[in-house]
């Protein structure tokens, strides 16, 4: 693994690429962490600033595309950065889903979900519930700290190795 401030694209294994597709082309948000098979970025999305996503780094579509060892893969980080959301946050809920509809890379995403955010008890996508202030601001952990025991928490699984 690699940490973000270190990533030289050059040194980067490469990667299928799919032309129009915004996961072959970019990192897909602020980059967390990147692993041979996956990278997890954060969503920049002010009103649930605790938004991953954990994304294969090959173009497939979807989840059964891959071979067994690689979805078993994909889910151990999923499940280590749900982890981490919920020991350093305590949301109400955690969201994760695997849609892919506009975006056919496949991605998971992992969102931690409170009780006072502006779409709460709505996904996320749906329209707003309620205006609400700084919503990075009223975490437990800063996101950067944040980031970084995801960061810790992914280096632990055998893929990382």
């Amino acid at each position: 693994m690699t940490a973000p401030d270190a990533l030289d694209p050059d040194d980067l294994p490469p990667r299928p690429r799919v032309a129009g597709c915004e996961l072959c082309q970019g990192n897909g948000g602020l980059l967390v962490a990147r692993f041979d098979a996956f990278r997890v970025i954060r969503a920049e999305d002010a009103l649930h600033p605790a938004f991953y996503r954990v994304i294969w780094n090959e173009h497939v579509a979807e989840w059964t595309d891959l071979a067994p060892a690689d979805r078993s893969c994909i889910m151990q980080a999923v499940a280590k950065v749900e982890s981490v959301l919920r020991t350093q946050l305590k949301p109400a809920k955690i969201n994760l889903a695997s849609l892919g509809n506009l975006v056919p890379h496949l991605h998971w995403h992992v969102i931690a979900r409170f009780t006072d955010d502006a779409h709460w008890p709505q996904p996320v996508w749906a329209p707003m519930q309620r205006q609400t202030g700084d919503a990075a601001a009223r975490l437990a952990v800063p996101l950067q700290a944040l980031d970084a025991e995801v960061v810790k928490a992914l280096a632990a699984l055998p893929s990382a190795a």
